[in-house]
Formats: structure tokens, sequence, C-alpha cells
């Protein structure tokens, strides 16, 4: 700090004010606006509550700021606002990050009229800033303009880890971080998280910015309002969009539900395909509906596995309470790239691992990452050998739901763009989102029963025949209908669709609760009216288990549509919860009956692998 700057404390209503003149005669504004940008799990929501000296922000090991949130308070004699935005992952392009996180990150330097003082770029030293990090840092800055440099100061924290080194040895060890620290004027601070009283450590930074304010021509980064309004307008679009969204899919589902009704069939095999590009949570999937741990989802192996020998259909199947469960992923593909023969090939071979086919093609989507038009024309084509007839099978599986937090899926499926709504609408807009610490794959298993029940108990099929090509076939497990019969029963669904139409409520009533699951216990919200369900405990497995095949054997009736994460969704605009309520604690009680009374004592399950030839690929 300069030794000529001149220092008054004044007293104001009990209050401590700081009062300072720098150099230059400027004296720094009482109300200082700070905005944090970053990588996920930089530790920024740590370094705002450090910074207020009080908890303002929420800290778990999941992602905890999924909108941007703000936090006063008054700290060394001055009124601070620090406003937290969500970070991205620190190796993602800004093609790779998803628009509704884009919006937010843009979003963040508006909350704080007419403009912030400083932005903090939140770097923690636990990572290497490598040639990825530093591409992914430069991109996301440049949402902003190029003024946004001047106001900008590097915020290194978990300063712990530097051990007996200098910060400053740790910058002229890494490239990276000498071409970030000189883009920001050389302006950096250094917090220890762990140090969360360390007050001296705060008024350093604060005096560090308010050098940095004097120095700057500008008092404050200058913030566009028609830009401001843009945002507002986009924001305001997306959520009339997820309504809309909701309110579709709901129609459907309830229409659907009304024209099959009694049309299900006990079911003792279920075979499910898993379709989706490199690192979209494929593994993960699998393992949450055979409700145990036999795919790997080691990200380490994924690294080496991006050849085509290694790159081979893996094929699990387990008994759920005697309804034999096989489920084939198929070999994902890197984002941007033109889908080769063979895997195309390879898919199809995964079709036929299940045979007679599989009734159901997940194609799973992590939430975390952009969906663009070249991902939508990989999907088709990937498809395109099993004709238009295999959207009839299709149903979207969205991973990482955890990243949405508070937010419901129909907002990020508005906000994502045209390519990802048209792949919803060939898959006749069924969905369902999973988060990854957990929580209920029930609603997923409803899901797929419908679909089941709504291609009339057909499969697609491939057959082998010697000296031909493999081809693909449509195949009937139901006895042909007399003419008559189809007049009959083509009478009867429109009769049930007119009723259901005009029973139609004005403004459905939908279920809105917050994200579930943890890495230890998690509890399972209740679910499109029915009775609650447990989770967590030694007896999870056992009774989730038989609850699958009381829904595969027996045909529990359709639910209401509740498409968010983990059959959730949020109605709420987000913009509305920044002060949100936290986690219920609470565990509901146990679903009676899962079962018929005589089935009381669990089947050793089976597991069985199997893959052409010995490299297994994981996706996970």
């Amino acid at each position: 700090m300069a030794d000529k700057s001149q220092w008054w404390i004044l007293r104001a209503g009990g209050g401590t004010i700081h009062w300072k003149t720098l150099q230059g005669g400027k004296t720094p504004p009482q109300h200082l606006r700070l905005v944090m940008v970053g990588a996920q799990w930089s530790a920024k929501s740590s370094a705002g509550n450090t910074i207020l000296g009080k908890k303002s922000f929420a800290v778990d090991h999941r992602r905890t700021t999924e909108i941007c949130e703000m936090g006063h308070g008054m700290v060394a004699g001055r009124r601070i606002t620090v406003v937290d935005s969500p970070g991205w992952f620190y190796n993602h392009t800004l093609h790779d990050t998803c628009e509704m996180d884009k919006l937010q990150i843009e979003n963040s330097i508006y909350l704080c009229p007419p403009g912030p003082h400083a932005v903090l770029l939140v770097v923690g030293l636990t990572s290497a800033f490598n040639a990825s990090y530093q591409r992914s840092v430069q991109e996301h800055m440049s949402l902003f303009t190029d003024d946004i440099w001047k106001h900008t100061m590097v915020l290194f924290t978990r300063g712990d880890w530097l051990a007996a080194k200098t910060v400053e040895e740790r910058i002229e060890s890494e490239r990276g971080l000498q071409w970030l620290v000189e883009k920001c004027g050389n302006r950096y601070h250094v917090l220890d998280n762990t140090k969360y009283y360390d007050e001296m450590q705060v008024t350093e930074l604060l005096e560090k910015i308010e050098e940095m304010w004097a120095g700057n021509k500008d008092p404050h980064y200058q913030v566009s309002q028609g830009h401001a309004e843009k945002i507002e307008a986009r924001t305001e679009a997306g959520n009339k969009k997820a309504e809309k969204i909701r309110m579709i899919t709901w129609k459907q589902s309830r229409m659907l539900r009304e024209l099959f009704k009694g049309e299900r069939q006990p079911n003792t095999d279920l075979r499910i395909v898993l379709v989706g590009r490199k690192e979209s949570g494929k593994s993960m999937v699998g393992n949450r509906i055979l409700l145990d741990e036999l795919f790997d989802t080691s990200l380490m192996k994924k690294e080496f596995q991006c050849n085509r020998e290694t790159s081979k259909c893996v094929k699990r199947i387990r008994n759920v309470f005697r309804v034999d469960v096989t489920v084939v992923e198929t070999p994902g593909w890197p984002t941007d790239t033109t889908i080769p023969p063979w895997l195309k090939d390879e898919v199809l071979r995964g079709a036929s691992m299940c045979a007679p086919g599989p009734h159901v093609f997940l194609l799973v989507i992590a939430i975390s990452k952009a969906f663009t038009e070249k991902d939508l024309k990989a999907i088709e084509e990937v498809l395109k050998p099993f004709s238009e007839r295999v959207w009839r099978h299709c149903m979207v599986v969205f991973t990482w739901g955890d990243w949405l937090s508070n937010r419901s899926i129909e907002e990020y499926i508005a906000a994502e763009g045209t390519a990802l709504q048209r792949l919803l609408e060939k898959c006749r807009n069924r969905f369902y989102a999973l988060s990854y610490y957990g929580g209920a794959v029930m609603e997923l298993f409803r899901k797929i029963s419908d679909i089941i029940t709504q291609n009339k108990g057909q499969c697609l099929t491939t057959e082998d025949k010697p000296g031909k090509k493999q081809k693909l076939l449509w195949r009937l497990k139901q006895p042909t209908l007399t003419e008559e019969e189809w007049d009959r029963r083509e009478q009867e669904l429109i009769d049930r669709m007119l009723k259901a139409v005009a029973q139609e409520p004005e403004e459905p009533t939908l279920r809105s609760v917050k994200m579930s699951g943890s890495l230890d216990e998690a509890f399972i919200p209740y679910m499109s009216g029915e009775a609650p369900s447990e989770y967590g405990g030694p007896i999870w497995r056992q009774k989730a288990r038989a609850k699958v095949s009381e829904w595969l054997k027996f045909g529990a009736g359709n639910s209401d549509v509740t498409s968010g994460v983990d059959s959730m969704s949020v109605s709420a605009s987000y913009m509305e919860k920044l002060d949100g309520n936290p986690l219920t604690d609470k565990i509901h009680h146990a679903m009676q009956c899962f079962y018929p009374e005589k089935d009381k004592t669990m089947n050793h399950t089976r597991v069985s692998t199997d893959s052409v030839k010995t490299q297994h690929r994981h996706s996970f």
C-alpha cells in the first residue's frame, strides 16, 4: 500500500466508517461492489464467505452455485457487496458450457449497478493452470468486454496448499499463471480459506482493490443498460418456454395414460441400450438401473479408450426380483467429430447383444455440457441404421442432474436451444434427469414401462441371415388383429382421447420439490402423487428392486408427468430463489406392500457379463 495514503475512522450511528484518501487525493467508495467469477470448485463461495466474514453462500462437496447470488456485510469499516456466479468446468471451452450457465455468468456484473468496482477471478491453487485451463478462462472472460481486465484481480484460494512456497514461486513455475497475472496488470492476492476469521488477509485484499480502483480512469466496470435489458428478456422468455414445455409434457402424458389404460402386460425381462457421446454418464446410468456397480465408472480409463480396438459394447445382466434386466452400453464418440462407420456398426452390434431386441434406447446427455446441432446430428447418424421406427423406443436421460440444483430440467431444455428441443420432439417428449449423488430411479422405470406399453410390446430386433448383411426387422409380439378388431380398438382410443381432453383441467398441479441425493443418504421425494418411498440404509436395494419388479410385472398406473430432476419439476423462477430454503433432512417412510406377501424373501441376484472380444469400454 502507498505510504502517502491518509486514513480517518469516523463514528456514525454507533458504527465504524472507513475513510481513506489515496495517492492523487482520491477517496475510495464507502460501498465496494465485487463480482466473483471462475471455474467450478475453485472455492468462490468459500472466498465470498471469508471476505464477508460470515456464511452468506452455501458450501458443499457438490455444486452449490447454480445461479448468481449476492451477499452484503460491513468489513473493516467498509460496506461490501459480493456477487457469486456459477462456475464452469476448468477444461471446458466456452462452446462446451451450457447456455443456462453462460447466461448466469454474463448476468453477474449486472446485479450490482451501475457496475462492479472489481471482478475477482478466482483460481484454486490445488489445480495446475495448464493450457486447457488457460483457454477456458480466456474464453469465458470474453462474455464481457475487453475493459473487464482493467477491473480484474486474480484471487488465489486454498493458500494453505502453498506450504513453504510463496505465491510468486508458484506463478513463476507455470506459464499459464504468468499470462493470467500479466493480463490482470500484475494484481493478485492469496486467501487461505482455512483461516476463516483472519481479518488481516481480507483487509489487505480490500486495500489492493482500492489501489486498483484509484489507478483506473473509470470508477467501475461500465455495464450496458441495453444489454442488461436483453439478458432480462432472454431470462423471461426462457421461463415462459420452460413452463410451456412443462405444460406440453404434462398434457401428452395425461392423454397417453388415458389412451393406454388397462393395456399393460406383465414383463419378465427388460432390455435397454445406452447411447451417448463420451463422458455423458452412460456407465452411471447403467449402474443406477441395475442397482449395482456393474459398469466401470473410472474417469481415468476413458482417457485411454479412444481407439477402435478398445471401444466395444459392454453388456451387463442382473436379475432384479425375478425380472431379468439387460443393459448394453455402446461406445461413445468425442465432441465435434464425425461419426465413423465402425461406431455405427458397433451400436448395431450392441442392439443384437440383447436378443431378440431392445425395448428401449436411452439417449444419455450430460446437463453440465452444451448440446449443439452437431450433437443432434451425431445421434441421428448413430441411430440411422435402425430406421425411423427406432424413435418410438427412444427416451432422453439427462445425467449430472445435481448441476441444476434448484432449477428444473425444463429450464435447462428451454435455455439450451432448438437442437435439444428437436431431439426431444423425436423422442415424443420423453425425458428424465438423474442426479449423480443418488436419488430415485423408480420414475425412470415407470417411464420405460410406459414406452413398452405404448409400443404394444414390440421391440426392435436384429436377425443374422447367412451370407447377408445384418437387417433390422419389426417384430410383433401380439397376434394379428382382424380389421373389425382394429376398428373397434381405434374407436375406443378415440373415445378415451376425447374424454381425456374434455376432463383436462385449466391449470395442472405439479409438485415442486428440491433436489434429493447425497453421498451417504438421500431422501426420495413424493413422485407423481404416488405414495412416498425410502432411500438409504441397508434395506434400500431390496425394496427398490421389489418396487421395480412390481412396475414391470403388474403395470402400475402411469404417473403424472414430473420430468424434473429425479422426477421433480421446480416451477418457480430461479431468480426468486436467491435465498432458497435448505434441503430437508426428512426421509420419507417406506412404501407399504411393495410386493405380494408371499415374496418376502429376495432371490439371489445373478450377474453375467458379456462383451465383444475381451476389451471393455467404459464411459463414465
